[in-house]
């Protein structure tokens, strides 16, 4: 029996009797590009989160972009972020004209390593941008202590944490402002492309509504230089429904994650460590093994799908060359992505699929 490393219809079935009254509501008021699924969403949201405000976009790429824009982040600015992300971290800084300045990672948590931050500090830094990778919060105190003291902007990257907390309080609620994406295999997934910007800066809020649609802030009234950045009603309609399952579904994941753990601990395999004081919701569940490569395809051999978050790190990518980063600068940066084994993680995941994984993973690490 193949084991999917994420199984979509499985988590559809468990909600088309309400996702599809709620699509056919905006196929027939005919409001498919913002609208008021769109604007409820937001209110809901922004409430999850723990925010006054949120402003859904077409993606979490955009959102980022946009935050960053509000920010006034621009040419000859810097803002430091992490290499171990997915490209769209840097893309937006790049986006918005900005330099991407990078800190390695806490090899525990894959976030920031707080401890070098004030470092990369240059007078051309306006912002960081901490990554909450895999589901985990990045530490969040003192990279905002730093922030103050500094004068610098702080805009969480949450696009893998719907629902993870720092200390008792939601990420998205943390920094001035916080970017999620809903890509459909996210922890919140759209049916298509989705994304939102959280914040209690009711300036920003205002500034990410107008350049996510054409910089208006009255139809044929363009404010700023703006963008297509807006989210389709559909898409919201969708969003809605599915937020009201988010917290079962995160508590699934953690359940499935607490299985996982106990279940592989007789094999010695490093398993994903949840910082005691956040709550990880598990978006990925990376173990770290030696000879990953081969390690994965003996696994596919066996049915179980995996996946790598994320092999190549982005000061390593050609198309960020001219950051002048050099193999070797971030060691537990590449050594992580050297690592890296993502295993079937969802709510749905039953214990007979789960039950073959661990023994997938216990056959293998012995073969090795």
């Amino acid at each position: 029996m193949t084991v999917p490393f994420l199984d979509l219809k499985a988590q559809y079935q468990t909600i088309k009797d309400e996702v599809r009254p709620a699509i056919d509501r905006v196929l027939e008021n005919c409001a498919f590009v913002l609208g008021d699924e769109v604007a409820a969403f937001e209110r809901e949201f922004a409430s999850y989160a723990g925010t006054t405000h949120a402003v859904a976009l077409n993606s979490g790429t955009s959102a980022l972009h946009l935050a960053l824009l509000a920010a006034q982040i621009g040419p000859g600015d810097e803002v430091i972020s992490v290499p171990f992300t997915f490209v769209a971290t840097t893309a937006a800084i790049c986006y918005a004209g900005a330099r991407a300045v990078f800190v390695d990672i806490d090899p525990t948590t894959f976030t920031m390593d707080v401890r070098k931050l004030e470092d990369a500090i240059t007078p051309r830094t306006k912002a960081i941008l901490p990554v909450h990778l895999y589901g985990q919060a990045a530490d969040m105190d003192p990279i905002l202590n730093v922030a103050r003291r500094h004068k610098l902007v702080v805009i969480e990257d949450a696009a893998q944490a719907h629902g993870a907390t720092y200390k008792g309080r939601p990420v998205g609620s943390l920094g001035d402002m916080a970017c999620f994406s809903f890509y459909p295999g996210k922890n919140l997934g759209a049916y298509g492309e989705g994304g939102i910007v959280t914040t209690n800066n009711p300036d920003y809020a205002r500034t990410i509504a107008m350049l996510r649609d054409w910089g208006q802030d009255r139809k044929y009234h363009h404010v700023l230089p703006g963008y297509n950045y807006r989210l389709e009603g559909i898409q919201g309609a969708v969003l809605r429904v599915k937020l009201r399952h988010l917290e079962a579904w995160t508590e699934g994941r953690r359940a499935r994650a607490a299985r996982y753990n106990r279940l592989l601990a007789p094999t010695g395999i490093r398993t994903p460590e949840a910082a005691p004081d956040r709550r990880h919701v598990y978006h990925v569940y990376a173990i770290r093994v030696g000879a990953r490569d081969q390690f994965q395809k003996a696994l596919h051999e066996k049915g179980i799908q995996t996946g790598i978050h994320y092999p190549i790190p982005v000061h390593l990518q050609p198309a960020y060359a001219n950051l002048g980063y050099k193999q070797g600068e971030f060691p537990e940066t590449e050594a992580a992505a050297a690592e890296v084994l993502s295993l079937p993680m969802y709510a749905e995941l039953t214990d007979t699929l789960q039950d073959q994984v661990v023994e997938g993973v216990r056959e293998v690490s012995k073969s090795l």
